[in-house]
């Protein structure tokens, strides 16, 4: 159960329901988990949501690289409800089943495709250590350019954001899913 209750679109301020039909306008199409946190506060729902648009939808990283990189922090923070939302996200993009697979299992995943081990290393270092070595920093540039890198560094803060409020609020997972994490 969320520590906080759902808002009923009929019960929202003028702000919370302008904000929530945007969000069910625009390309998610549904308000759910962390998104029903932050109507709680809609100034940083309206922001916050923003910014997951671009993220997600708008970024220069390609789909399957910015779903591994959402998986590689849903599984960093075990946030149950995220893994499980991009989990068909990412195999539709692209991302293997091995390589979902290991990292559900904590499991470094042996990749066929070169920009995606840079961005696992990238973001791995990142969670793991706080910052990236020269090393790791010079091969994400090399592979995917400046822009890519900065949109990389965006998509895991947000997805850290979106992590940290499954987490603390405790957003459940649907009806009927059992937690894939440990």
């Amino acid at each position: 159960m969320t520590r906080l209750s759902d808002l009923k679109r009929e019960e929202m301020s003028a702000e919370q329901g302008r904000i929530h039909d945007e969000i069910t306008n625009g390309p998610r199409g549904v308000v759910q988990g962390p998104l029903k946190v932050w109507l709680h506060s809609p100034s940083l729902a309206d922001r916050a949501q923003k910014l997951g648009q671009f993220v997600r939808f708008d970024s220069s990283l390609e789909p399957r690289l910015t779903e591994l990189a959402i998986m590689v922090t849903g599984r960093y923070w075990t946030a149950q409800f995220e893994w499980h939302v991009h989990r068909g996200f990412a195999l539709k993009a692209g991302l293997s089943e091995a390589v979902i697979n290991a990292l559900r299992d904590r499991q470094t995943p042996t990749f066929e495709r070169r920009d995606e081990q840079v961005v696992y290393d990238f973001a791995m270092a990142l969670h793991q250590h706080k910052k990236v070595s020269d090393s790791v920093y010079k091969a994400a540039v090399d592979e995917l350019g400046e822009v890519t890198v900065v949109d990389l560094v965006g998509v895991l803060g947000y997805y850290t954001l979106i992590s940290m409020t499954i987490n603390a609020f405790e957003v459940p997972l649907p009806d009927g899913v059992e937690p894939e994490l440990d």
